[in-house]
């Protein structure tokens, strides 16, 4: 210990490289393992998890499949009956945010406007799902219709009893219509999970309004709020439920038309899916996840290399050591030891360094680090066991071939200075070589797919999508379809009279959305019958104007209380077999019992990302459901005062019509913005991890050219005397190592390219790639090499040669 000590003491300079280069790595790959073990930790605490899934429906419409995380209301019921290998199941619906209003005794009412995280659960759902209860039991609390059991924190905000179990029996009224009695009181989950409800409101409470309103008594309504879960009884054949599964639906459904298949998800895999929700929370991604892991691996590389490289190359600094303690007796394995506790003891300390780095890289990256991830070393055993195996394994990846080399030397060769005779020196060469070019390869292909991904999300957001998206904003009305009360036309009309606003319209939702409405529509073209799935928005006369919507033929809609005209667009026509959008105006569309002619036909526009390609679109103008206010602002107040008065007089006139609802709006441009919210955080991860290679890379590249320049210092002093410019000098000094940047790019290149245009394939509207991306990356690390290169080569070239000499 106390020889390794000196040894760092005397080599300052590649001591503290080799420290600032492994607790880069190490502390990266602290935040990435922090990051990964929390997604794959999503409800692994649920007792048996392996054996409960979720139930899910894939519809399949002319054209297109459609994935729903629900399930129709009727199929829980017949599942129980009909599929033995079942052994629990329970079934809930995930409300909309609700107006909560508690009385308690002695107490002022209080009104909490908008709670969220509320669900309609069945009385199994206590059964299924393992929590720890407060108060009451899970044997009949959610039976009886108007029952409501609290989490306790939720409990807590309501009620101001010190004894929270006084809560029971305490009404709780909901949307000032449905009065409910709180029968139990469960601590909140302090796990991580999806399943995050916080208030479970008896089902029956609500199943007639959910018949009502979303038909939730028909095999052939899906609705993804509808959720079921089953527990499978153990070593059943999953495949074997999911043809079950069919069995049921061909039994009981009795509309033929209606292509849908229902089918297990398995409970771990709802956090990572793309295709089906999970209750509108956050959802992770595998490949991105993996991604982190490669990140954090070639980090470490970076710095173990740096190590690698740096060691072997001041071996002939340790020769004579090494050969004298031979010769007093030790062996090659207590010399390995010591060079490996060298490296352990280097280790820890680039570990020590990193774990004060941790915090302030989860603070740098808090807008993308999952909301419940926390860092307390001493409080999470897996991140201490992370470490134990972390530090070990770093020091034999850094340490174990520097040791072997060192501790090779034979004794007499190194006392008569002929440690180098045989080919072992130049072999060392090759290898520093190849792990330096495997330095700059692996940063050279971070700068390439940073590049990449900048220059597809700025063509993502630059794209004409068919519509105007600047100076707008939308903000939707509370509607009840059970009692519409037309507040937002009194609204619109206040709306109106505002000098701030240029345009304004009342209709469903923007151009481009999450959301989806589908349709199934049929055309008959000269006998023949074209079925086509449709998506399906509504609008009124002055959308197309407000969004700038080109019209290609035809007219616009007129306003009217019923679906009486569509318009199309130009993607539908073409399917639809006309070239020529002005031939197909006055032809009927066919939906359902509903015979509509269509009166325009406008340019095709991208209503989702441009991961998708466009798909045939319907306007309507119904006005029965228009729920979305659109305003276009004034141009030109982006920089001013201007918007944000309009805003706040668009937010008094809310008040005025929903003095109880609080107004919330969002730019249109922004929201298009979050559909490339996964690829923004990718790019900024990107930028870190190109800044973090680049920047290990150059200190080994520095610290092998100090370890060049001193072993060269006599022979730059001769060549100086023999008058070498200073410009020869830094040449002759620069030109191996530029020689290995050249060639790390040769063999980034094409691997860089191979990988991005795998990436970009998830596009269907994407960038190609262009001769700049590869001359500006290769081009910048050439420089960023030459810098680094430079702070040390000019100095030994133009320091005077008489110093370096005078020892001859």
């Amino acid at each position: 210990m106390v020889i390794a000590f000196r040894n760092f003491r005397r080599k300052k300079i590649f001591s503290f490289i080799n420290v600032v280069g492994l607790a880069i790595g190490i502390s990266s790959a602290l935040v990435i393992y922090l990051i990964v073990h929390y997604e794959f930790s999503y409800e692994k605490f649920e007792k048996d998890h392996d054996r409960i899934y979720r139930v899910v429906t894939n519809m399949h419409f002319p054209g297109q499949d459609f994935k729903n995380s629900g399930v129709p209301g009727p199929l829980p019921a017949a599942v129980r009956s009909e599929i033995s290998a079942v052994e629990k199941s329970t079934a809930f619906w995930v409300a909309d945010a609700m107006k909560v209003s508690v009385l308690a005794k002695n107490e002022a009412k209080k009104d909490f406007r908008k709670q969220d995280n509320i669900i309609y659960a069945d009385e199994e759902y206590f059964r299924f799902f393992n929590y720890q209860w407060v108060a009451g039991s899970p044997d009949h609390s959610l039976t009886d219709p108007n029952k409501v059991v609290l989490t306790e924190s939720r409990a807590r905000a309501y009620f101001p009893y010190s004894d929270i179990s006084n809560a029971i029996g305490q009404p709780v009224i909901y949307d000032d219509s449905v009065k409910a009695t709180v029968s139990g009181i469960v601590k909140d989950l302090d796990q991580v999970s999806d399943l995050s409800f916080k208030e479970f409101i008896s089902l029956p409470t609500y199943s007639e309004s959910l018949k009502k309103l979303h038909g939730w008594d028909e095999w052939g309504s899906v609705s993804s709020a509808s959720q079921f879960f089953i527990k499978l009884r153990k070593d059943v054949d999953t495949a074997r439920v999911n043809k079950d599964l069919q069995v049921v639906r061909k039994k009981n459904e009795k509309n033929a038309y209606l292509a849908m298949i229902h089918f297990l998800q398995p409970l771990n895999d709802i956090h990572f899916s793309d295709d089906y929700t999970a209750f509108d929370h956050r959802q992770a991604h595998k490949p991105t996840l993996y991604g982190l892991l490669g990140v954090a691996a070639f980090l470490l590389i970076l710095g173990c290399i740096n190590f690698i490289n740096l060691t072997t190359a001041q071996a002939s600094q340790r020769a004579k050591e090494i050969g004298i303690r031979k010769t007093m007796g030790s062996s090659k394995k207590q010399l390995v030891i010591q060079f490996l506790t060298e490296t352990i003891l280097l280790t820890s300390l680039a570990t020590i360094l990193s774990l004060a780095l941790v915090p302030l890289i989860l603070k740098i990256f808090s807008a993308y680090i999952p909301e419940g991830l926390h860092f307390d070393l001493f409080n999470q055993p897996s991140l201490l066991v992370f470490i134990a195996i972390l530090i070990p394994a770093v020091s034999l990846l850094s340490g174990f071939y520097p040791a072997m080399i060192l501790s090779g030397y034979k004794p007499v060769l190194v006392l008569k200075n002929l440690a180098y005779a045989n080919t072992a020196q130049s072999r060392r060469v090759w290898i520093r070589k190849t792990l330096t070019i495997s330095q700059f390869v692996i940063a050279q292909f971070f700068i390439i797919a940073t590049m990449v991904v900048g220059k597809q999300i700025r063509f993502s957001l630059n794209k004409d999508m068919g519509f105007r998206k600047d100076a707008i904003i939308n903000f939707n009305v509370p509607y009840d379809r059970l009692h519409p009360d037309k507040k937002q036309f009194v609204l619109l009309q206040k709306l109106r009279g505002l000098p701030g606003i240029q345009k304004l319209s009342l209709a469903g939702s923007p151009p481009a959305s999450q959301g989806v409405n589908i349709s199934t529509m049929k055309f008959n073209k000269n006998g023949n019958e074209i079925e086509s799935t449709v998506e399906v928005k509504e609008a009124d006369t002055n959308y197309f104007d407000l969004y700038k919507m080109k019209l290609l033929a035809g007219r616009n809609l007129e306003q009217s209380d019923t679906v009486k005209e569509y318009v199309i667009n130009e993607t539908y026509a073409r399917s639809l077999g006309y070239r020529n959008p002005s031939e197909i105006i006055g032809q009927i569309l066919d939906r359902g019992d509903k015979k509509i002619p269509i009166v325009g036909v406008f340019a095709d526009i991208h209503t989702k990302s441009l991961h998708n390609p466009i798909q045939p679109l319907v306007f309507s103008s119904e006005s029965d459901y228009r729920p979305t206010f659109h305003v276009a602002l004034q141009p030109g107040g982006k920089n001013t005062d201007v918007w944000k008065k309009t805003i706040a007089a668009i937010g008094t006139a809310w008040n005025e019509v929903y003095p109880e609802e609080e107004f919330q709006y969002q730019f249109f441009d922004e929201s298009i913005a979050n559909f490339y919210k996964r690829e923004q955080d990718t790019a900024k991860l990107l930028n870190w991890s190109t800044g973090l290679a680049i920047f290990i890379s150059c200190l080994g590249l520095l610290g092998l050219v100090i370890y060049t320049t001193t072993q060269r210092t006599k022979e730059i002093g001769v060549r100086k005397v023999l008058g070498a410019s200073v410009s020869q000098i830094v040449s002759l000094l620069s030109k191996d190592f530029i020689t290995l940047v050249a060639l790390a790019y040769v063999i980034a290149a094409p691997l860089a390219w191979w990988a991005m245009n795998k990436w970009l394939q998830d596009f269907a509207y994407r960038t190609g790639f262009s001769w700049w991306i590869f001359a500006l990356s290769g081009g910048s690390m050439f420089l960023i090499a030459l810098l680094t290169l430079s702070i040390q080569t000019i100095r030994s070239a133009i320091a005077n040669p008489v110093n370096s000499l005078r020892t001859e």
